[in-house]
């Protein structure tokens, strides 16, 4: 049977998800895991860690970066948000290339790129080769981060695979709360060059691991049939259209409008491209896809992507607009903001390793799914409750809700686009599928946030800014400026009535944020409710599964 023409696995197979019996030298043998496979999963966990810690690196340290090498505006957001885009476009390639040439060579490239990036960001005499190397390093961290879970998926059963997302979430969220600190610590402390140079000692310790203990079994055929097998058309179709779709994305708002032509014309003329990548990719003359349409054909793996999409887009605008929210609303410093940040963070973590335990025991992940977006809602919720006279109690009442929800769906939402994956050997594509759509959701969830934020505080402010006594918040009149100016509000020695208008300003304006994320949060929630319970006792092993050293 042809796998475009498979019926849906969460539909006729309820109960195993799989359309037939596993060859019997694809089983998993039920055996001690030996010292290689755990040396191997700890080079997993460093490289998820590291590319999560630079993620966020920059957030606090970015001004004293600016200051430093005299950039504009404009050259200090694309060194912000370059390093994003540049890992949301490639993904999707690197789970393509790896699925035709084995996982060890892209794994290896995106290696050299990222170290490359952070030598060149180190070393970095002005603004321009700074963005130079976040650039590299973005194409380097999009192989890490997606190889990291694909390769997991290579390693384990579908049986046992829960514990082992949930440990891999750890390195995750820890990388991620410790990005700010990290980056403030090293900008203030000794040099933010530091913060290319630290890659390299984990980056050496990974790598090593990954050479000496990794051994996953490659594809037959010759180097030149699977070079003639890879989607050279596709690969190219989708790197134009994504770049197109995310960059207008990022400077919405920030360097153009959204009715500016400029912004207009590369949307669109990324979704055409982006049609066009669909329908080559649907007419069944490509050998290796690089989106099989076959993964989107069972109804719970639809809607399981559609739920990291949703969740990457309230989990990166929480890290970036929380923290905000303290620095603009209770005048809190870049470091104080991260610490206050910790009860989100911490709770996600604990969750992210509890809900894996949960799903191992009771071999069930349905309800988890549904009590995470629930719980996701309320913790939202209540974050739009905030207000600067809130206690110190609520603030992290709220915080820990939200980390409830977003720790539980960090971990289970993958395993129903697993258990419904065609056949075992689609599985490690469709978790590279599912790592995207997460990235693809925090562009566009941080692009809604910005336009959110900009709409509401240009249509306060000018309503305010005609009031006797009020010719100070000019300063703040777009909203744009208004988010750039967040680090220094403390220090602008305006007048205690004005601070206070201003401050009221943004507690509005990010409230609204929060309004917005509640309302996908429940989207997702109700999406949630087609998703279907397959069984997880799986313990077929794909083509590029483990090998014992």
């Amino acid at each position: 049977m042809d796998a475009t023409t498979q019926p849906l696995p969460d539909e006729k197979y309820p109960s195993s998800g799989r359309a037939s019996s596993p060859p019997a030298d694809t089983t998993a043998k039920k055996t001690k895991k030996p010292l290689s496979f755990h040396l191997s999963f700890l080079a997993l966990i460093i490289m998820v860690f590291i590319v999560s810690l630079d993620a966020t690196i920059l957030a606090v340290a970015l001004p004293q970066i600016s200051s430093d090498l005299s950039s504009s505006t404009l050259a200090s957001f694309y060194a912000s948000i370059s390093f994003l885009l540049a890992v949301v476009v490639t993904q999707p390639l690197y789970t393509s290339t790896s699925d035709v040439l084995g996982r060890k060579p892209p794994l290896h490239a995106a290696f050299f790129l990222f170290v490359a990036g952070s030598i060149v960001f180190a070393l970095a005499g002005n603004m321009s080769v700074l963005i130079a190397g976040r650039i590299l390093q973005g194409l380097g961290a999009g192989g890490i981060d997606v190889l990291g879970e694909i390769i997991v998926a290579d390693m384990t059963t579908l049986k046992e695979r829960p514990m082992y997302l949930g440990w891999l979430a750890v390195p995750m969220s820890v990388g991620s709360i410790l990005g700010p600190s990290v980056g403030g610590l090293l900008s203030m402390r000794a040099s933010w060059r530091w913060i290319g140079w630290v890659n390299l000692p984990v980056c050496a310790v990974g790598w090593g691991l990954i050479w000496g203990f990794l051994r996953l079994k490659g594809r037959e055929e010759g180097l030149r049939e699977r070079l003639g097998r890879l989607d050279w058309v596709g690969m190219g179709l989708f790197g134009v259209g994504a770049t197109a779709l995310v960059v207008p994305l990022s400077w919405a708002g920030a360097m153009y409008s959204w009715r500016d032509g400029r912004t207009v014309g590369t949307l669109v003329g990324g979704v055409v491209v982006l049609v066009m990548f669909v329908v080559y990719e649907g007419s069944g003359r490509v050998k290796e896809p690089v989106l099989p349409l076959r993964l989107f054909r069972s109804r719970t793996a639809v809607v399981s992507f559609w739920g990291s999409f949703v969740h990457g887009m309230v989990v990166y605008s929480l890290l970036l607009y929380l923290p905000l929210f303290f620095q603009a609303v209770l005048l809190e410093s870049a470091l104080q903001s991260a610490v206050s940040l910790l009860p989100l963070s911490i709770i996600t973590v604990v969750m992210s390793v509890l809900s894996a335990v949960s799903v191992e025991f009771f071999r069930q992940y349905r309800w988890n799914i549904w009590v995470g977006w629930v719980v996701l809602s309320i913790g939202l919720g209540l974050l739009a409750l905030l207000e600067r006279n809130a206690s110190m109690a609520v603030r992290i009442s709220a915080q820990v809700i939200a980390g409830i929800g977003v720790g539980v769906l960090y971990t289970i939402l993958v395993l129903p686009v697993q258990a419904s994956a065609p056949s075992v050997d689609d599985t490690g594509l469709a978790v590279g599928v599912f790592v995207s759509f997460r990235l693809f959701g925090a562009v566009i969830g941080l692009a809604i946030g910005s336009s959110v934020f900009s709409s509401v505080w240009e249509s306060s402010a000018a309503n305010l800014s005609v009031l006797p006594g009020m010719e100070s918040l000019q300063a703040f009149k777009s909203g744009h400026d208004a988010m750039q100016l967040i680090p220094v509000l403390g220090t602008l020695g305006l007048p205690q009535d004005v601070l206070s208008l201003i401050l009221s300003l943004y507690e509005t304006s990010m409230r609204v944020i929060w309004y917005v994320l509640v309302g996908f949060s429940v989207f997702g929630l109700l999406t949630s409710l087609l998703t279907r319970e397959i069984t997880l006792d799986q313990e077929e092993m794909g083509r590029q599964r483990f090998e014992h050293v």
